[in-house]
This record gives C-alpha cells, sequence and structure tokens, in this order.
C-alpha cells in the first residue's frame, strides 16, 4: 500500500437506506482520478451506524465495481464490542469477493482493551483471512504495542497511525518492525507536507479531496515540492469550511443533491446542517479555488 487511500463516505437516500450505486461509484471516482484504494466502512463512513447486513451489501457493491480496475479495496471489519468471531465474518466474506486488504481498530470496551487483549484481537482477525491486515493505531496505543503484534500477526502489512503523535513514531515503527509495514497517516491529512518529508507511505484522509492529495503525494516524491506545497494549500483551505466534509461531494457535482451522508456517532444527516448559503459558498470556494487543480 502507497499513496492515498480515502475513507469512503456512506452515502443513503432520503429515507436513510443506504444507496449502493452511490457507493460504489467512489471506486469510479478513485479509478478515473488515479487514486490507488479506498477504504469502507470506517470512522468517517460511520461504521457503527452500519447493520451488519449493510456492511456486507455495502462491500460487495465497492469491490463488484472494482474488479477489472486499478482500484484497491480496503474493508472494514471491526465489530461491534470487539467481537472477533464477527470481525472474522466480515473478513472471510471480503476475501471471498475480492477484497485488496482488510483494516480493523480496535473496537473493545476500553476497560479490556489491555496490550495483551489488542495483541489478541488482531491475531483473531489477522488469522481469518490471509488478506494483508492493515491496522490503526488509536489513543495510546504504544510503538512496542505495534511492533508486538506485527512480530505475531504474519499478515499485519500496514500501520494507519493515529496513535500519540505518529510524526515522533515513524522512525521507532520502521524500526522495532523491521521496516515489514507500511505505515500510513490520517487526522484529515492536518500535517501531511510534514508527514510527506518524514517519509510516510501514504495516507487515509477523508474522501473530500482525495484526488489532489494524490496529485500532492505525487508531486512531493517525484521532487516537485514546492508545487506540492501550493497543491496542499488549496486543499488546506478548503477544509477550513465548516462541514465541507459531508457535502464537498454534492458541491463537486458527484453526489446528486438530496443525498444523505450517514455520519459517527449517532448516522444523523449532517449535510441537513448546513443552510443554503452554506452549501452556495462551498460550491463557490470548489469551483474557482480547487476544481482547476483537481484531477476529475
Amino acid at each position: 500500500m502507497r499513496g492515498i487511500y480515502p475513507i469512503a463516505q456512506t452515502p443513503c437516500t432520503a429515507d436513510n437506506k443506504l444507496d449502493l450505486g452511490l457507493l460504489a461509484s467512489q471506486v469510479k471516482f478513485c479509478t478515473k482520478a488515479r487514486v490507488p484504494g479506498v477504504v469502507w466502512p470506517q470512522l468517517a463512513s460511520g461504521w457503527i451506524t452500519l447493520s451488519d447486513e449493510e456492511r456486507f451489501a455495502g462491500a460487495e457493491a465497492l469491490l463488484a465495481a472494482a474488479k477489472g480496475t486499478s482500484t484497491n479495496v480496503v474493508i472494514g471489519v471491526q465489530a461491534r464490542g470487539g467481537d472477533t468471531a464477527q470481525s472474522a465474518k466480515f473478513a472471510k466474506h471480503a476475501e471471498a469477493h475480492g477484497a485488496s486488504a482488510v483494516i480493523a481498530l480496535v473496537s473493545l470496551p476500553p476497560d479490556k482493551a489491555t496490550d495483551a487483549a489488542v495483541v489478541e484481537y488482531y491475531k483473531a482477525i489477522g488469522s481469518a483471512t490471509p488478506l494483508p491486515l492493515v491496522m490503526q493505531a488509536t489513543g495510546t496505543q504504544s510503538v512496542d504495542l505495534v511492533a508486538e503484534i506485527c512480530r505475531q500477526v504474519p499478515t499485519l502489512a500496514c500501520l494507519k497511525d493515529e496513535a500519540g503523535e505518529p510524526l515522533n513514531r515513524i522512525a521507532q515503527i520502521r524500526a522495532k518492525t523491521g521496516g515489514k509495514v507500511s505505515v500510513f497517516a490520517g487526522r484529515a491529512a492536518h500535517t501531511f507536507i510534514s508527514e510527506l518529508e518524514e517519509g510516510f507511505d501514504g495516507n487515509c484522509p477523508a474522501f473530500t479531496l482525495c484526488d489532489v492529495l494524490q496529485r500532492t503525494f505525487e508531486l512531493w516524491n517525484a521532487g516537485k515540492q514546492r508545487e506540492a506545497f501550493e497543491l496542499y494549500g488549496r486543499y488546506a483551505a478548503f477544509m477550513t469550511i465548516p462541514n465541507v466534509d459531508p457535502y464537498a461531494m454534492i458541491a463537486r457535482g458527484f453526489f446528486p443533491e438530496g443525498t444523505r451522508i450517514r455520519v459517527m456517532p449517532n448516522g444523523k444527516d449532517s449535510v441537513a446542517a448546513l443552510s443554503e448559503a452554506d452549501k452556495r459558498f462551498i460550491k463557490r470556494a470548489y469551483a474557482e479555488f480547487v476544481k482547476p487543480y483537481a484531477t476529475t
């Protein structure tokens, strides 16, 4: 894994039913924009709001859309309450339908998420499928814990590091894992330029401007750092607009008006919170300041 692997949004119909067509269309977006992969469902997808049936159906729609394309699909397999038996079902389902990898954050109750329990959690998920496993580190999970999971889970291939201060951890992670795992960042790419400077392998941002971030990544790694810095500035400015994330794909003309975007923690429609003036400004900001630099 290398480059930008955005977290797909969870678009819904007006009556809050999962819109499988719009969900799958995000794979087509990535393919057209040369974004190497997409991840679903994780925090930015509102995974906790989805029923198991919705998750199975959504995974099938995404993976069917990716067949024959260059886009890798990574399926989120964490389950409510840290249920590793259910995670195994999600992982086996993802494998059966052609996923490139699976990803899991620790969904154990906080009082049960000891280091030993977290190791066993990832061992259980890793043993369910031979697919590459992505660990999403959060909270206070230490570098030593990551290294121990790497040692005990042979399928661990990538770390999405959102624990502690990732910029201060990457050298230690590479040293203690023997460079066996790719290291990605998240957190909406707020420190993206510094991540590029430190040599992160990629980022899992929100879907909003994933094509712009992929182009920034390519420019930086091609030695065109001034161009990358200036392009990222447009991303950073756009993302300061309040509530831009849930409406951005509508503003870009990719989702139709009226699409509901399911988000954490309760699955409420975040688009509904925007006024018409907010929506007009997001559309204008994208059209005037970002669209000329987007790849799709």
